[in-house]
């Protein structure tokens, strides 16, 4: 039986990027419905069912329902996995990648379950929100690289830029993580029940908008140099990409603050942080390339063209 084509791996890659996303935005969809103790024990919902009861209906439906998600992004997942193993010739980066996405999935769960164990501790579920952005640059990374050959990386920008983008993923990771203090620091705690950090939300978001302005500084920063410096259409155009995504959600982000917090912002903000980090990640993965792909004919001088049309 022929093994799957690079464009079908490619596809089941990006289906993996979409699927984690989409279990960060329905979790968070838990959290702001106050039903994150829907189900008030892991691994079942209650202490003697696996399904949510009468008394839970309503906010335990809503996260059960998030539970089983987990299967669907398992499955996805898992047919990545699978689709990368019998790929001939078999890339071992690809499966490697794939291997860890895959793990990150009863990681996930695990931490999960520690977070409704110990009553929706902020620091729990800052860290089950912070895993989640991991697996989510790990499935970045597969999609990309799915396009591209296995060859040594050789950068197509100068160093310093490189340098700057990198930078810039940095900055994106701190005020991701930030946030998740905001978040744990504010309301939507996902139970009435649920405790805060005990920080001042006043003085923990002021600090998170100005890694904001930061971020966005680096980025307008980045673009200016890249185009000064003529490098390759692909980085260019993912660095555009990225300056409006954060400009979206910055502004995302002031408005839910200035009103108050209303649920359908903060979902939205969610889905935005999870962008921002895809966007990213793409500006630094298109800095170098790896040549073609095995199998697939490229002309003389067009492997970076090929590279600037892998994501």
């Amino acid at each position: 039986m022929p093994g799957p084509t690079p464009r079908t791996v490619r596809r089941l890659a990006l289906a993996s990027v979409v699927a984690n996303m989409a279990i960060v935005v329905t979790g968070g969809a838990v959290r702001l419905t106050s039903s994150g103790l829907g189900c008030p024990t892991w691994p079942r919902c209650t202490a003697t069912t696996l399904t949510p009861t009468a008394e839970y209906a309503g906010h335990g439906i809503i996260e059960f329902g998030n539970r089983m998600l987990t299967f669907a992004l398992t499955a996805v997942v898992l047919a990545t996995l699978i689709a990368v193993v019998r790929q001939r010739p078999r890339r071992r980066p690809l499966v490697l990648l794939a291997i860890a996405v895959v793990l990150g999935i009863p990681a996930q769960a695990v931490l999960g379950g520690i977070t409704v164990l110990t009553g929706l501790n902020p620091w729990t579920v800052m860290a089950h929100f912070l895993l989640s952005m991991v697996l989510i640059g790990l499935a970045v990374v597969l999609h990309h690289r799915t396009g591209e050959g296995d060859g040594p990386p050789r950068r197509v920008v100068k160093q310093p830029l490189h340098r700057l983008g990198l930078g810039l993923l940095a900055a994106v990771a701190a005020t991701l993580a930030v946030g998740t203090v905001v978040t744990g620091s504010g309301p939507h705690s996902g139970d009435p029940k649920a405790g805060r950090t005990g920080f001042d939300p006043g003085s923990i978001s002021q600090i998170h908008t100005d890694l904001v302005m930061l971020l966005i500084g680096l980025s307008v920063a980045l673009w200016f140099a890249l185009k000064a410096t003529d490098a390759p259409p692909a980085v260019v155009r993912a660095a555009g990409v990225l300056l409006v995504v954060e400009a979206g959600q910055a502004l995302i982000g002031w408005t839910q603050y200035f009103t108050h917090l209303p649920v359908i912002l903060v979902g939205a903000h969610l889905a935005g942080a999870c962008l921002v980090l895809i966007a990213a990640c793409r500006v630094v993965l298109h800095m170098r390339e790896r040549g073609p792909v095995a199998g697939i004919a490229v002309q003389p001088g067009q492997s970076r063209e090929l590279s600037a049309t892998s994501a």
